[in-house]
């Protein structure tokens, strides 16, 4: 079991930035390819960003491509997401995840993909 916890967000102004963070509280991230998601209220979940396990594959969602870096920190145990120039569409909960890989350069895209999960952190863009 893999518990994760999410940090970072808060409310910024439209064209801000925020870094969100994801800790994993017991055991080493390093073999599981790590995800984010966002969910609006009354939306599905949306994938916005996977890292491999190598971390040498990083895959960004088309719609925030140029705008949002992820990225993992395996001596402190930590995966997280830049996000710049940031939209008012850009308001969601943000979720952490994780799927524990035989493979050091696969990324996954669909939710149901992902093993465990954190408890979102919400991130508001005002205009």
């Amino acid at each position: 079991q893999v518990q994760l916890r999410e940090s970072g967000g808060g409310l910024v102004q439209v064209g801000g930035s925020l870094r969100i963070s994801c800790a994993a509280s017991a055991g080493a991230l390093n073999t599981y390819t790590i995800a984010w998601f966002r969910q609006v209220p009354g939306k599905e979940r949306e994938f916005v960003a996977a890292v491999s396990r190598s971390g040498d594959i990083k895959k960004i969602s088309w719609a925030m491509q140029g705008r949002f870096t992820i990225s993992r920190d395996s001596a402190k145990n930590t995966v997280s997401l830049q996000m710049n120039g940031l939209k008012p569409e850009d308001t969601a909960a943000y979720y952490c995840a994780v799927r524990q890989s035989p493979y050091q350069n696969a990324v996954w895209y669909d939710e149901s993909d992902y093993q465990f999960w954190g408890q979102g952190t919400q991130v508001t863009v005002s205009s």
